[in-house]
């Protein structure tokens, strides 16, 4: 431990949600408790409470990661295309690319966060990931209006319930060619990513002018 003694806090916080992040995607989040993240991660219950209050604030700083993977994907499509189909192909492929990587994740960062900021006991964690939430949709927003200002996309769309539109449906259509990938390329002869080609497809041509 005297090695461990030297290292920043930030280490030992990494390596504790590392931990954790391996057992919630074998196990899920309610099973697993702190002692099982104390002796995953190689520290004693009492040293994992010097760094983490308890197991929600693991969690927190786990989806805030995420969220932040994500944010990256998002602004990353954006910036590399010019056109508007190119750059919502290129959202598509980042949303799949980000699924297959975070899968535990993909699924917490597109669930209920909402933050009270009314009340005084919420993790700061929770804060930033609602604010990198909102960041996401301004970029989302830019690139609609841009779209519509190019004439590309529908002059009637109505910006913010588009965007939640968007998330439900991409979303969605990639939770389900990644949980009935056997059944689709069984029934319908495509592979997952033939699918979710054809999906996106049916998706842009519902907004385009």
């Amino acid at each position: 431990m005297g090695r461990r003694k030297k290292e920043p806090r930030s280490v030992h916080r990494e390596a504790i949600a590392s931990a954790a992040s391996a057992l919630f995607m074998e196990k899920g989040i309610a099973p697993v408790s702190m002692d099982d993240i104390a002796k995953a991660a190689g520290y004693s219950k009492a040293t994992l409470y010097v760094y983490f209050t308890n197991k929600e604030e693991i969690v927190s700083i786990l989806v805030l990661n995420s969220m932040k993977k994500l944010h990256d994907y998002i602004a990353s499509a954006l910036i590399q295309q010019d056109t508007t189909k190119a750059r919502f192909d290129s959202i598509c492929r980042g949303l799949v690319q980000y699924q297959e990587e975070f899968p535990f994740y993909f699924k917490m960062v597109l669930d209920k966060i909402n933050v009270d900021f009314e009340n005084p006991d919420y993790l700061p964690e929770e804060k930033e990931t609602w604010q990198i939430g909102e960041e996401i949709n301004e970029k989302l927003k830019h690139f609609l209006r841009s779209g519509v200002e190019k004439g590309d996309l529908r002059d009637d769309l109505d910006i913010m319930p588009a965007i939640f539109n968007f998330w439900g449906m991409l979303s969605g259509m990639i939770q389900i060619a990644t949980n009935k990938e056997e059944y689709i390329s069984k029934s319908m002869g495509l592979s997952k990513h033939e699918f979710l080609e054809y999906g996106f497809s049916l998706v842009y041509h519902s907004i385009v002018s």
